[in-house]
């Protein structure tokens, strides 16, 4: 096991009135050096899965310990992502292999995971068998999925983070939404996309949830029922 040497080196001073003393003595430890979490990033091939294995290689406390996809399989990952330095871990298309040869080696590892709402289930039930923890960030998750995943890793007590957004600004923007949408009776969402079949986007939809499990109802004009529905029917959406 791999250990850190911490060593004092305190200088006791004894005074009195005829003499001046002085001892130093030195008292050393072995103390366990912590071991860097292990993250493995599940579609490392993907624009975002690039920014992650960057980030995750120059944080503290963490380091790349595999990643996965489809795409540019055997290659360097970090060449991939045109980093300096080639990271020597290749890219591989097989999950499974990866989380064993953390799983053997007993480290502490994390799946970040952004691969796509069909294959995510499965990849999140493989690390938890694993005993590892992930963080998920899948545009147009399904909420059935959301609510198996939350039902697998609570009878596995193992850890699972979904993440709607990971833009600071979108969390700040819906913040803001839900704090004004108390001041008005009217609620439009409008958004921009360069193709249509990427409208709504995720970022919208989850702004116009939260603004309808507020309980309040919205545009009473335009509506031909005063029943709470679920999100975008009793809010007015503008594509552009």
């Amino acid at each position: 096991m791999a250990a850190a040497l911490s060593c004092h080196f305190p200088c006791l001073v004894l005074r009195t009135a005829e003499n001046i003393k002085s001892r130093s003595y030195v008292s050393c430890s072995m103390q366990p050096s912590q071991s860097n979490i292990k993250v493995v990033i599940n579609g490392a091939a993907k624009e975002i899965g690039r920014a992650a294995v960057v980030a995750v290689t120059r944080a503290r406390g963490m380091e790349v310990a595999g990643a996965v996809d489809t795409h540019f399989v055997g290659e360097d990952v970090g060449q991939v992502c045109d980093m300096e330095d080639p990271l020597e871990i290749p890219i591989m298309n097989d999950l499974t292999m990866v989380l064993g040869s953390i799983s053997q080696a007993k480290e502490t590892g994390v799946v970040v995971d952004f691969t796509y709402p069909s294959t995510v289930y499965d990849n999140i039930k493989q690390a938890t068998a694993f005993g590892m923890k992930s963080v998920v960030y899948v545009p147009r998750i399904k909420n059935e999925t959301v609510t198996a995943l939350s039902a697998l890793c609570e009878k596995a007590s193992m850890g699972c983070l979904i993440a709607p957004t990971l833009s600071i600004g979108s969390i700040l923007l819906q913040q803001a939404a839900i704090s004004a949408s108390f001041h008005y009776s009217n609620v439009e969402i409008v958004e921009s996309r360069a193709t249509a079949t990427d409208l709504p986007s995720t970022d919208a939809a989850q702004i116009a949830r939260n603004l309808s499990n507020l309980g309040q109802i919205y545009n009473k004009e335009d509506m031909s029922t005063d029943v709470l529905v679920s999100a975008f029917s009793n809010l007015s959406y503008i594509t552009k």
